[in-house]
């Protein structure tokens, strides 16, 4: 593996690279993009062309690669899997006694040098203890790596661990990079964004992603093909990986919470869909899916609604959504938004997400 199998957004890569030739890459930088476009991984290819013990000579253009072979990039390369990885993490400490449990924070380390921290389980969030993981380990210098790594996965952080992290922002090590993910870089504090360099990764045109389905994805049919397009919302590794029979499970409940919230369907139907959503991290991962295909279904209803229907995404349903484009308005939209919003804050304070599901179509049916 090498950035030659980066997909996509060239000039962003080719600045970082240039960055890594020059010995300037920053000590503190966000990736910021959507969801699927490869953050993570160009996070971790940095880690590895920073620290390759044989590195590869620079071709054509001049630019810094790795082996992808030598130990140092195997063992960062490990990380690549982050939900497996996060994966044992949990179950580890799930293995700890309860007093032990408390204290322990989700982290992944699969070279000493290079520290992944994702969110931490049940609520998500990158906590306190994380970061004073880091403030403890940065000021160490690197064992094997000639430049250590801290990658924050997400950007939503509680804000004592995100007033920590600016501390260490002010006067980082030279021989240190903090690399913070985000799909909205505003979900970090403007202290925070002033003190990092910032680099995106856009959206690949949906002709593009088709194309490369096509290439790669040989069990889909074209309409599949068109369909996973549009809603890896130009991410080529989300399309690559999507899971359309999940996607459309989660769908159908979707639209069940909404016609229930716009008064057309039975109560019934709602509560035997909502009673599936229990607690545990099963739950949790469902009740995810459930949040992304109903915010996709209202983005589309308000393309609709906007007349730009050449936009919407879920493109299987656009008869079905013409017509209940035309059943709500601009304000009721808003407000489903914003209980969608909420519905996610609630299980970040694991709150019962069927009751939770519950009372976002009552709150929102009589409004």
């Amino acid at each position: 593996m090498s950035f030659k199998d980066f997909l996509g957004n060239e000039p962003t890569v080719r600045h970082l690279r240039e960055a890594l030739a020059a010995g300037r890459l920053p000590q503190s930088l966000i990736l910021t993009g959507p969801r699927g476009a490869g953050k993570y991984t160009l996070a971790i290819m940095l880690a590895q062309a920073a620290n390759c013990l044989t590195p590869p000579p620079p071709g054509p253009d001049g630019l810094p690669d790795f082996c992808g072979t030598c130990t140092n990039c195997q063992r960062i390369g490990q990380a690549l899997d982050l939900d497996a990885r996060c994966a044992e993490a949990v179950t580890a400490r799930d293995d700890l006694r309860d007093v032990d449990k408390r204290d322990t924070r989700i982290l992944i380390q699969t070279h000493p040098d290079v520290l992944v921290i994702p969110p931490d389980p049940p609520q998500l969030l990158i906590k306190i203890g994380q970061v004073r993981v880091l403030t403890r380990e940065i000021y160490r210098l690197p064992a094997e790596a000639r430049r250590s790594f801290f990658i924050f996965t997400c950007a939503a952080f509680m804000k004592e661990a995100a007033n920590s992290l600016l501390k260490v922002l002010e006067e980082p090590p030279a021989y240190a990079t903090i690399v913070l993910l985000a799909e909205n870089p505003g979900e970090l504090l403007p202290t925070i964004r002033s003190r990092a360099g910032i680099f995106r990764l856009g959206a690949i045109p949906t002709d593009q992603i088709e194309k490369l389905l096509a290439e790669r994805r040989h069990d889909l049919k074209p309409a599949e093909r068109a369909l996973i397009a549009r809603l890896a919302e130009g991410a080529i590794g989300r399309a690559l990986g999507f899971d359309l029979s999940a996607w459309l499970a989660a769908r159908a409940d979707a639209l069940i919470l909404l016609r229930n919230a716009m008064g057309q369907n039975d109560a019934s139907d709602l509560f035997h869909v909502t009673e599936t959503y229990r607690a545990g991290a099963e739950g949790q991962e469902k009740t995810e899916a459930l949040l992304r295909a109903a915010s996709s279904v209202l983005e589309d209803l308000l393309l609709l609604k906007s007349e730009t229907p050449q936009l919407v995404r879920n493109i299987d349903l656009q008869r079905e959504l013409g017509a209940m484009a035309t059943a709500v308005t601009f304000d009721w939209i808003e407000s489903a938004a914003r209980g969608l919003r909420q519905v996610e804050s609630g299980m970040r304070r694991n709150l019962l997400r069927s009751l939770t599901l519950d009372s976002f179509a009552a709150q929102l049916s009589s409004s």
